[in-house]
């Protein structure tokens, strides 16, 4: 009967023992955290993207706190939801351009021929060990759709000739597929870049047309008729320095001869210039 009781008190003392503990280390090592961080975090989207600069919703809910951001820079969320966060805040909205994923390539298997068919794991990366993935355009894209299964947003989808589509109204600028893609073809960019070089060929002239009907071919002709440095060529290839995007209008896109720079309209319309050559094949190409 002793060493029941003395056991209970043992118990006893230990249990009071440790609440002691456990109480002065709740006052010591309390870190306080506002609560208005919980109610910031519910009102954003919770796509932890990544597109504001921050590593997911929580920090970014934490700086708007704090007061280090502006509810605008989210630019998942709705613009009514983001007022909503400023005006629980007492802040200003702010302003964020949304950006978008682009692909720097149009050689889809109509108008871009391979020299050798794939067999194997069906992905691009793993094509792409395989001598490029043979395609005839060693910098086009394979298609077989790594982008758009990485996608957790839906915003990719490939099209009837195995070219990756980006929806901007789901694009949340991620960079998930900037990231699987092996041709390294996809840049984020904000919307207003709406001057586009959709190709990333680095062959020059009559060797790049062979390959693919909508390369750029380094003509010159979109710089010549730009203002002075808004495009250039480097590489054998258009560049377009989006420092000067101010400067940038449809007028570059008018004598492409192939369509390889591009005008890219809100809703996905994809303009080319008066002199682009009419794609009419609606096949693949044959393999040669």
């Amino acid at each position: 009967m002793l060493s029941i009781l003395t056991a209970v008190g043992f118990m006893a003392t230990l249990g009071l023992l440790l609440a002691i503990i456990l109480i002065v280390a709740n006052r010591w090592l309390y870190v306080y955290e506002d609560p208005r961080i919980d109610q910031v975090e519910d009102l954003l989207p919770r796509a932890n993207c990544g597109a504001c600069g921050t590593a997911g919703c929580r920090p970014f809910a934490e700086m708007l706190v704090k007061g280090e951001i502006e509810p605008g820079r989210c630019t998942v969320n709705s613009t009514e939801m983001n007022q909503v966060i400023a005006d629980f805040l007492g802040v200003d909205l702010g302003a964020g351009e949304k950006r978008v994923a682009r692909l720097a390539c149009a050689g889809g298997d109509h108008v871009a021929g391979m020299r050798a068919a794939y067999q194997g794991l069906h992905t691009c990366r793993a094509a792409a060990l395989v001598s490029g993935g043979g395609k005839g355009c060693a910098w086009g894209c394979l298609g077989l759709g790594d982008c758009e299964v990485v996608c957790d947003f839906n915003a990719i989808q490939l099209d009837r000739h195995g070219l990756p589509v980006v929806d901007e109204s789901k694009c949340t600028a991620c960079g998930d597929c900037v990231d699987v893609c092996p041709k390294d073809l996809f840049s984020l960019h904000p919307v207003s870049h709406r001057l586009w070089v959709a190709c990333k060929n680095l062959d020059f002239g009559d060797e790049a047309e062979r390959q693919c009907a909508v390369v750029c071919t380094a003509c010159g002709r979109c710089a010549q008729d730009s203002p002075e440095g808004l495009i250039e060529i480097r590489d054998n290839l258009a560049q377009v320095d989006y420092g000067k995007n101010a400067l940038a209008s449809k007028v570059a896109i008018e004598r492409c001869p192939t369509g390889a720079i591009v005008w890219l309209e809100p809703g996905g319309l994809v303009l080319k210039g008066r002199d682009a050559r009419k794609v009419i094949r609606k096949e693949a190409l044959p393999i040669t």
